[in-house]
């Protein structure tokens, strides 16, 4: 057992095999409370844990870890869950001639052994599951798709999934099932959660029909109030409030605002609770209308606040401070001079519904209520106890411009060590320009000179944090962001420090990133333990 660093929130832990990971699941799901433990994210060999760092730390946390007994754990059974498969998948010869067997053999396999989740990742409802006795081990291809359908059974590795939705990827499609492992419109989104059983069978051969009940799906409508009418979203414009912490059994990361300090403070000038759902304003660019008197604030990167009454009288406003506005006024944001995400907020708060927890838009698992829309309505909360308006908000970070070199504070972990001491050297020494491909799921980040690895094998995926600096194959870093995947197959070199990640989300295109590492790689090192 290994305890290795991810963020001053966060440490992993490294196992010997897949089936101590979700025994030592099981037992740390127990102590939440007790240890103060946020969340984890499981995975092939090891263990992400985030902690609350005002009241426990990462060597405290290792300590308790490694007095754990796994060597007896059995993770507990659930459901158990058939899935019809047609075996036509455009790899089934492939994984056949790699096994040395027959594709009959190869569903054979499948389908006489039961399966059972042990983790989920990658995107909401991709359940990794394993047999015991099947022994379909297959590499992932070399040359990942673009696109695979969705309800595709895939293999990789020791594993077999089902795509929850239509996306890329690299794994081995053996057949497709019309069973929807992922619904936001049921109760229970993710048919498949850890510790489910699963039987796969095939369809051609079975001459009943299996299937989940027909979900009814909630169509968006306009409210009866018409308090603003959106004229322009600009780029981008999305809910946010601080995230959905918590869902990683359900494989969904924790999104949330990309400048939090920014979202507090403008639900502070109005007097909102701070974590109230406000709107994301991506570059500027926005105009909407307002249909009844209220008051309002802009916060986050710096833009021009315009305001013209139903007179035609124009005025400007400033950011940070609580805005009156009145029935016919129109609000225009300019272009963001310095920074990238602008946020408004309304006292009270807008009629928004939470999505497994939280109002936040996940851009890439598609989870939370939708961009808005030019011409969309949006109706207000009107609550009647409020906090009173603050007239003393301030940026808590010097917001960059495309110009600018932003010093971003890193820690070196959790698999610094598979790079060479000149790639780790090159990492905090050389610029990283943010290149145009970059989005809320992260920063694409181009260096004069690649990284390098000294360890060439491949990785088991692996939990990732917000920050995660991640190096694919190219050597050109990726640096996560809110809305990054929950899991990932490449080495992470190190991670923003937790008191960065605002001003990375704050980040434009074409500005450079110098990465300032505060201390040297090293292990935690627990207790002794007989255990592990």
């Amino acid at each position: 057992m290994r305890f290795l660093p991810v963020n001053l929130d966060a440490l992993m832990v490294e196992l010997n095999s897949l089936e101590q990971t979700m025994a030592l699941t099981d037992l740390l799901h127990n102590m939440f409370k007790q240890w103060h433990i946020e969340e984890i994210v499981p995975a092939a060999r090891t263990i992400l844990i985030r902690f609350n760092p005002v009241l426990t730390n990462a060597s405290t946390i290792a300590k308790h870890v490694a007095t754990l007994d796994i060597s007896a754990g059995v993770m507990p059974s659930g459901e158990l869950i058939t899935i019809p498969v047609q075996y036509q998948g455009e790899d089934l010869a492939d994984v056949a001639n790699y096994l040395g067997i027959t594709i009959s053999d190869v569903i054979e396999r499948h389908t006489e052994h039961q399966y059972q989740v042990a983790f989920c990742g990658f995107a909401p409802g991709f359940a990794y599951m394993v047999s015991k006795g099947a022994n379909l081990n297959v590499p992932r291809r070399q040359s990942p798709r673009i696109r695979i359908p969705a309800g595709s059974v895939a293999l990789a590795g020791e594993f077999s999934s089902i795509y929850p939705k239509t996306s890329p990827g690299g794994w081995q499609l053996i057949g497709i099932t019309h069973v929807a492992v992922w619904d936001l419109h049921r109760k229970e989104p993710a048919l498949l959660k850890p510790g489910s059983r699963v039987n796969f069978i095939d369809a051609s051969k079975s001459g009943k029909i299996y299937s989940l009940p027909i979900s009814k799906k909630v169509e968006e409508t306009d409210h009866l109030q018409h308090d603003i009418k959106i004229l322009q979203t600009g780029l981008q414009t999305l809910w946010q409030d601080d995230g959905r912490i918590g869902q990683a059994a359900l494989g969904i990361s924790e999104s949330g605002a990309m400048d939090k300090s920014a979202l507090h403070s403008v639900n502070r000038v109005v007097g909102n609770p701070i974590n109230t759902p406000a709107l994301e304003i991506t570059q500027g660019g926005f105009k909407a209308q307002i249909n009844s008197a209220m008051l309002v604030a802009v916060t986050g990167a710096t833009c021009d606040i315009t305001i013209t009454t139903a007179k035609q009288e124009k005025y400007h406003s400033r950011m940070y401070e609580p805005i009156q506005l009145e029935k016919g006024d129109i609000i225009e944001l300019g272009n963001c001079q310095c920074g990238v995400r602008s946020y408004f907020a309304v006292r009270g708060g807008f009629e928004i519904a939470p999505v497994l927890t939280s109002c936040s838009y996940d851009t890439l698992a598609q989870v939370g209520p939708s961009p808005l829309k030019n011409n969309q309505y949006l109706a207000l909360r009107h609550k009647k106890r409020l906090n009173a308006v603050s007239l003393t908000q301030l940026p808590l970070v010097n917001y960059p411009t495309s110009d600018d070199v932003v010093e971003l504070d890193i820690v070196l972990g959790p698999r610094a060590d598979w790079f060479t001491q000149q790639a780790i050297t090159k990492l905090c020494s050389q610029l990283w320009h943010v290149t145009p491909a970059s989005n809320r799921i992260g920063l694409r980040l181009l260096g004069e000179e690649p990284l390098s690895r000294k360890i060439q094998q491949e990785l088991p995926s692996e939990g990732t944090c917000i920050g995660a600096i991640q190096i694919p194959a190219n050597g050109q870093p990726v640096l996560f962001l809110n809305d990054h995947p929950l899991t990932g197959g490449y080495p992470v070199i190190g991670a923003v420090c937790n008191y960065h990640l605002d001003l990375a989300g704050q980040i434009p295109v074409n500005a450079k990133i110098k990465f300032n590492p505060i201390g040297m790689f090293k292990e935690f090192i627990g207790s002794c333990s007989d255990h592990v």
